[in-house]
């Protein structure tokens, strides 16, 4: 369903994605995870065609179900975004425009790309809010979204991206503000829908919890590149990658960590990468680095399906 090769995106002499590759199959749920800095939204960004004016996107390919997205014009990309291709940003309250009600947001989603009468585009948003788990959808048609809670909020910017019945979602963080409650109800919903619309679901997200229970495909990302790619249970059995086993290792697993016993956290934080870096991105964090690590890194294979960038060899 979606197919990007070689992504790169720089804003001036910075390059914030350097050759970032995935491939989303159709009905499949792919986690982009990372820290936050790794280049996780401007990748979804990029492929949305929404990046910010002066950034520069290259790739060798960018496809989605068999059209080459970077040969569209605006006007073409404009078609698909929305109604084949849904996007959940991260912060429903700053991507909800304030003057407008729930229902004149919903219904311009709808009548922009299906046309339609104003009662049949106000029907299927108050639908889908029913659909999304918002008791009184006709209620809260009507109400801004200030008067709403953030669980409310976050499904409110599900339905929006389910007007049209995409094909694909691409889902930035949508449970990253809610609370513990509220995110599983949220996810719970996510693969509900997508079980139930065969949706491809492409999930950015920083927690691992996360990932374990929705992913079927899991890209780690690094300072702007992939740096481990693998089906989850691969993933999570044999972490590979040095920062992959970082994140593994600092998350608090119940019954396995001690009262008392510190977290095992990555030193540092994500750097800005100069434009003319050589070699690993993480070596400056990396316990095992050596200066090997400071030239061109090999993208080497443990199994079918599981690559990792590293000069380790497992």
């Amino acid at each position: 369903m979606l197919d990007v090769a070689g992504l790169r995106v720089s804003f001036g002499a910075i390059e914030a994605v350097h050759g970032v590759s995935l491939r989303v199959r159709h009905g499949e749920t792919h986690c982009l995870v990372g820290e936050s800095g790794c280049g996780k939204s401007v990748t979804a960004l990029a492929i949305m065609g929404l990046l910010a004016r002066g950034a520069r996107r290259r790739a060798e390919r960018i496809g989605f179900d068999g059209t080459d997205l970077l040969a569209l014009s605006d006007r073409g990309m404009g078609r698909l975004r929305g109604s084949r291709i849904g996007m959940i940003f991260q912060e429903p309250m700053t991507s909800l425009n304030p003057a407008y009600t729930v229902s004149s947001q919903l219904t311009e989603v709808y009548r922009r790309h299906r046309g339609g009468t104003r009662a049949a585009a106000t029907e299927r948003a108050a639908a889908l809010l029913g659909r999304v788990g918002i008791s009184a959808p006709g209620l809260r048609l009507g109400q801004f979204p200030h008067q709403l809670s953030g669980g409310l909020r976050q499904r409110v910017m599900i339905a929006m991206a389910l007007m049209c019945d995409p094909d694909l979602l691409i889902a930035d963080e949508p449970t990253t503000a809610l609370d513990v409650t509220v995110q599983a109800g949220i996810l719970r919903l996510l693969a509900a829908l997508q079980a139930e619309m065969g949706l491809a679901l492409l999930l950015i997200t920083h927690d691992l919890g996360v990932v374990a229970r929705v992913a079927h495909q899991v890209s780690v990302m690094y300072a702007g590149e992939v740096v481990e790619s693998a089906p989850v249970a691969a993933l999570f059995a044999r972490p590979t990658h040095p920062y992959t086993q970082g994140l593994l290792a600092s998350v608090p697993v119940p019954g396995k960590l001690r009262r008392g016993q510190p977290l095992d956290p990555i030193p540092g934080s994500v750097p800005r990468i100069p434009p003319d870096f050589v070699g690993c991105g993480f070596r400056e964090r990396c316990r095992f680095a050596m200066p090997a690590c400071a030239v061109a890194v090999p993208l080497r294979e443990r199994a079918p399906g599981h690559s990792y960038l590293c000069q380790l060899t497992p």
